[in-house]
């Protein structure tokens, strides 16, 4: 299965490997040549296919829990201010994806939104230490009555140059299910109350929509 916003890269793609793979057929002679750019232009499509994948989850709703929002490895875990939104501190969780990960972004707790803003920005490095505040990034938070309000932020890397954001203000919204995407390498902050009990170490890898976080 592969995410919509996927569907018009994956389309032009195929045309330009199945054009590809012609031309190179029809042209180059040189047999390791032909083969080369024919396995070259594969690889290419392959890539592409497995950046828009979107596997389905098993999602187990727990209004205690908040799971990983993205696929990823845990890079950052520690009490920070946070002065968008919260304006007060809170733990941050940060996640981030490499090129070979799903890119799909989930919702970490039902509830509805509180916020929902889109920020235009630079293009650093996904764990650069400013990328939280200078990169293109959207911060969403989300309130529900156990855990009350989490945040969360996505951005983007240096090669991401979209970010999509499904939350919109009041919307309600269920764990897990599909709240956008980022194309092409990025990072997801978490921000958490103080009293979370965080279940992930540095360096985990985290499956999105799955695996729990924090509980509260």
């Amino acid at each position: 299965m592969f995410h919509k916003e996927g569907y018009k890269i994956i389309v032009i793609a195929t045309f330009i490997v199945g054009i590809g793979i012609i031309l190179v057929d029809s042209f180059i002679s040189i047999n390791w040549l032909n083969k080369v750019l024919s396995i070259s232009l594969l690889l290419f499509y392959i890539i592409i296919l497995q950046f828009f994948r979107n596997p389905k989850r098993n999602t187990q709703l727990n209004d205690n829990a908040v799971i990983a929002p993205v696929d990823g490895k845990v890079v950052v875990i520690e009490e920070v201010f946070e002065k968008e939104y919260f304006k007060d501190k809170r733990l941050q969780v940060s996640i981030f994806m490499s090129p070979i990960n799903v890119h799909v972004t989930r919702y970490p707790i039902s509830g509805k939104i509180k916020f929902s803003k889109y920020h235009p920005g630079k293009y650093l490095v996904a764990w650069h230490p400013k990328a939280s505040e200078e990169n293109e990034r959207t911060t969403i938070v989300v309130e529900n009555k156990t855990i009350g309000e989490v945040l969360y932020r996505q951005i983007a890397g240096a090669l991401a140059k979209r970010i999509v954001n499904y939350a919109k203000p009041e919307m309600e919204v269920v764990q897990g299910t599909d709240a956008g995407f980022i194309k092409f390498g990025s990072r997801v902050d978490l921000f958490l109350p103080l009293n979370a009990k965080i279940n992930v170490k540095l360096n985990d890898k985290v499956k999105g929509g799955e695996q729990i976080i924090a509980m509260l």
